[in-house]
């Protein structure tokens, strides 16, 4: 299949045609499984509880801010979709990590040809207990920082009207990461030098990331979003990164 140099938006987009590839489509099933269980649910809870949270995140904003209600109020409905479509998300690709690692794998092999040194279905196995590692390392460079946003959505006033903006940038962020590791972690390659390879892109790192934090915060569309985004990301990682990385 041949490639060609794309933005973010258009290598996740990319990743849509990938996942219904014939080859492809029998590995997007299981991550497609664990999407659908855990954001559908997740949808189903966030839907029955934005009230109270609603409510709960206006009584921070002060009085003499009263007036700007009306524009803090979506800010504020933004700030929860965005929150807990991500930690539901981040969830999501921890259960289906492996089979996320395995789809990235055949996506690669039918972009280039090459495929991952491995020793068949006993070697997926027995790197299950890496893979989870793996997740744990992103965790880690991810817990601190949301700590700290979840305080600054707590500032009267600050926190209701930049806080969404900043939880957004800070989503496409991590989700880039996330779903950019699979490829990379496929070949052994560290988080630290990942993450600094995606600074050399940041355009498209933070393209792609942002078109999947939109479309997993959207009902049944977000239920696609994780088999699109790894083969999208894996995409990204053959034609942007994999040349230089390996050499």
């Amino acid at each position: 299949m041949t490639l060609k140099k794309r933005s973010g938006f258009g290598y996740f987009f990319f990743g849509l045609q990938l996942a219904v590839t014939p080859g492809i489509r029998r590995f997007v099933i299981l991550p497609l499984l664990a999407n659908i269980l855990l954001l559908g649910g997740a949808l189903y809870y966030v839907l029955t509880q934005m009230g109270t949270w609603l409510d709960h995140l206006m009584s921070y904003v002060p009085d003499f801010l009263s007036w700007l209600n009306y524009i803090i109020w979506p800010l504020a409905v933004l700030s929860i979709l965005f929150v807990t479509m991500y930690f539901f998300s981040a969830i999501a690709n921890i259960i289906a990590s492996p089979f996320n690692g395995l789809l990235a794998e055949k996506v690669e092999k039918l972009l280039d040809g090459h495929s991952v040194d491995n020793e068949g279905f006993w070697s997926f196995l027995k790197d299950i207990p890496r893979v989870f590692a793996r997740e744990w390392r992103k965790l880690r460079y991810t817990i601190p920082k949301m700590i700290g946003l979840f305080i600054l959505l707590l500032i009267p006033g600050i926190g209701q009207t930049i806080g969404p903006l900043v939880w957004f940038i800070f989503t496409a962020w991590m989700l880039a990461i996330q779903y950019c590791d699979y490829p990379f972690d496929n070949h052994k390659v560290s988080f630290n030098t990942m993450r600094m390879q995606l600074k050399g892109k940041q355009g498209r790192a933070y393209g792609f990331g942002m078109l999947v934090t939109v479309f997993t915060t959207i009902p049944i569309i977000n239920l696609i979003v994780m088999p699109a985004a790894v083969c999208g990301a894996t995409a990204m990682w053959v034609n942007e990164f994999k040349a230089e990385t390996l050499k």
